[in-house]
């Protein structure tokens, strides 16, 4: 997450998006890009038999579609609302037009495409050599404070959060059921406790 200055801020269109309502589809113009105020987006693509597949979820001060829109025309996936949400949209014309006229804000974008670099380039490592019980844990860990355990609490079904890490429901099921097997976690519902976070955390390690 990057802090939006004031004077990028000012340039941006506020737009309101209902639960469900779509911000755009794939391979519609990219004239402009996103950022988060309220709510969640989800970003999804999806293959010739409709499966769906979800990049990232967006949460207030993520954005959206900042790299594609100086480097494509048209974007690559879907932007749907996940709840009512807040956005400012920034068009392309005027953000070139900022850039130019402002080297403070230009020195902002770079640093804002920089970090999205490093989050795709993680990403790309995440789907591509972790398993998906790695993934798992990682998200896991991810929400969990505590030194030995933790309980966290899934804000999405599990359907949903299978996307996210590039899976199945049934495959995230089944490792969900194998770690509370072996008495690392144990699932009640959309909560989940974490009976020993050093054992997790160590599943990552190299």
């Amino acid at each position: 997450m990057i802090d939006l200055e004031e004077s990028v801020k000012n340039i941006g269109i506020l737009k309101k998006y209902t639960k469900d309502e779509i911000l755009f589809n794939a391979q519609e113009n990219a004239n402009g890009f996103y950022y988060v105020q309220s709510g969640e987006i989800r970003v999804y693509k999806m293959d010739e038999n409709g499966r769906e597949v979800e990049v990232v979820r967006l949460e207030p001060g993520d954005f959206l579609g900042e790299a594609i829109v100086f480097v494509s025309s048209r974007f690559p996936f879907f932007a749907q609302a996940v709840k009512d949400s807040n956005v400012l949209f920034f068009e392309k014309k005027t953000i070139l037009r900022k850039i130019e006229s402002d080297p403070s804000a230009a020195k902002f974008f770079v640093n804002l495409l920089a970090k999205k670099c490093l989050v795709l380039n993680k990403r790309i490592e995440s789907l591509g050599l972790q398993t998906v019980r790695q993934r798992l844990i990682q998200h896991m860990l991810s929400h969990c404070r505590g030194n030995e355990q933790c309980v966290i609490e899934l804000k999405m079904k599990k359907s949903e959060l299978a996307k996210i890490l590039g899976t199945i429901s049934e495959t995230l099921s089944r490792n969900l059921k194998q770690m509370q097997e072996e008495g690392l976690i144990e699932v009640k519902g959309s909560r989940i406790r974490i009976t020993n976070c050093p054992v997790l955390r160590s599943e990552l390690s190299p």
